[in-house]
């Protein structure tokens, strides 16, 4: 098995995670961690085993033992790294979001198209086991013709830094771009876009509100300036909708989780609250003129996959699919494609919401600007 060697740029929290996640995929060699606190890098290296602990991220990306970068960044960071990687001769890995604007994520795809280096965005939700189930469901026709998603997400006081966990860069809008949106949103948005077969924006509308109660201390510290809510409706060339409802914070139980109907059937994706499904997956239809609601064994369905298809490890998680793309043993998924039209909406939300009104998916394109903030 060809061994793909990485470097790791960022060891704050989402950087330990990646970290962690590597160190149990056979072929992937953690090779340097680079963090601007040398402590952080060097405390990482130790635990994880990486030979390399350095401090500023050009000496990374002109190592000659590396093949691959996983950006670990806040967003605004993504886009310059992630050029400048590619440029170098990386391949690079990056966190959700793509960045933290369009105009920035677009850049970063037309550097890959460049380069010739793959560029893969972290969103896991596409390699759940009930993204699974619903592709075949979808594929098979036992949706028939789709025609509307709804995007649900749910935390019930789950504000970054404010709400007691979490640090302060992921609440302004000059490192993170944005708020529940880029942070959750995301996640469910991109997955209903690869389920519906990406098509094409057309128009969106939305609105973003920060509206709880929040500690006055940590609200001053944090310079909280992003939504902790937002909501949109987005509808595409092809005549399919979409509506998102995206919460860190909101007094209610609980979201129904994200949904596709379709004129022979419907799917609801799990509810999940802090990362914890509390509904099943369920499919929704009708047979010999009786309403059926149907829950699904995903366990079984993931077991056989597994025992059926050789490559099914390489869609068990995005860092897997990463190393085994790098492999050569299974084509790459279109996740920078993906995640480029997610941040097309959460635009367009950003914008719509600013306007007062509706923004078409051009005007979008037309308006994005770069908010990338300069590294070394």
């Amino acid at each position: 098995m060809q061994r793909i060697r990485i470097g790791i740029i960022g060891a704050g929290i989402i950087g330990k995670t990646h970290m962690e996640q590597y160190s149990a995929i056979p072929g992937a060699d953690m090779v340097a961690v680079c963090d601007i606190n040398e402590s952080a890098a060097r405390q990482a290296a130790e635990r994880y085993g990486i030979p390399h602990a350095i401090t500023d991220i050009r000496d990374m990306l002109q190592r000659d033992d590396i093949d691959a970068v996983d950006i670990c960044l806040h967003n605004n960071f993504h886009a310059p790294v992630a050029i400048e990687a590619m440029r170098s001769g990386l391949h690079v890995y990056c966190e959700k979001p793509i960045a933290g604007s369009y105009a920035d994520g677009k850049a970063m795809c037309e550097a890959s198209e460049e380069t010739g280096k793959h560029l893969h965005i972290q969103l896991n939700t596409l390699y759940k086991k009930e993204t699974k189930a619903a592709k075949s469901l979808i594929d098979a026709g036992y949706l028939g013709k789709l025609y509307h998603a709804r995007s649900n997400g749910f935390r019930r006081r789950g504000r970054p830094f404010v709400d007691g966990f979490g640090a302060a860069p992921f609440t302004r809008k000059e490192t993170a771009g944005g708020g529940a949106l880029l942070d959750m949103g995301v996640y469910h948005i991109a997955q209903l876009l690869y389920l519906l077969g990406g098509p094409e924006v057309s128009r969106v509308t939305g609105r973003l509100y920060q509206e709880m109660d929040m500690d006055a201390d940590r609200k001053r510290t944090s310079g909280f300036d992003v939504e902790e809510l937002a909501l949109g409706f987005v509808s595409f060339a092809n005549g399919l909708t979409m509506d998102i409802n995206e919460a860190w914070s909101i007094h209610l139980g609980g979201y129904e989780g994200s949904s596709i109907v379709g004129s022979k059937g419907g799917i609801r994706l799990p509810a999940y609250d802090s990362a914890k499904p509390t509904a099943p997956f369920s499919f929704h239809s009708t047979v010999a003129d009786l309403d059926l609601d149907s829950t699904l064994d995903l366990e079984r369905m993931d077991m056989r996959r597994h025992r059926m298809n050789p490559y099914e490890d390489a869609y068990d998680s995005s860092q897997q699919h990463w190393i085994a793309a790098l492999q050569g043993r299974v084509e790459l998924l279109p996740t920078a494609r993906i995640a480029l039209d997610t941040m097309l909406i959460s635009e367009g939300v950003y914008m719509a919401d600013a306007r007062g009104g509706e923004v078409s998916a051009e005007e979008i394109r037309t308006l994005s600007g770069s908010a990338a903030a300069a590294f070394g």
